[in-house]
């Protein structure tokens, strides 16, 4: 596929996401996404958000809890 926002092509790649869910931030690692290969813009099938909003939902192991700082800007 093309990017939407320079117009290079794309490749499939595994990548770490960060996934808002119920106001609540989760990072999730080997997401599937199509990755821009100049700007490196990504992009979800819309299946593949649908899965990680289920997964969250659901029963699911822990591997990590991180802090985050919040800044205004």
């Amino acid at each position: 596929m093309k990017c939407e926002f320079c117009n290079s092509d794309t490749a499939r790649k595994k990548v770490r996401k960060p996934h808002w869910f119920k106001g609540s931030l989760y990072i999730v690692e080997d997401v599937e996404a199509q990755v821009c290969k100049e700007c490196g813009e990504r992009y979800f099938h819309a299946t593949t958000l649908d899965e990680i909003d289920r997964k969250i939902s659901g029963h699911h192991e822990i591997k990590e809890v991180l802090s985050v700082e919040v800044l205004s800007a």
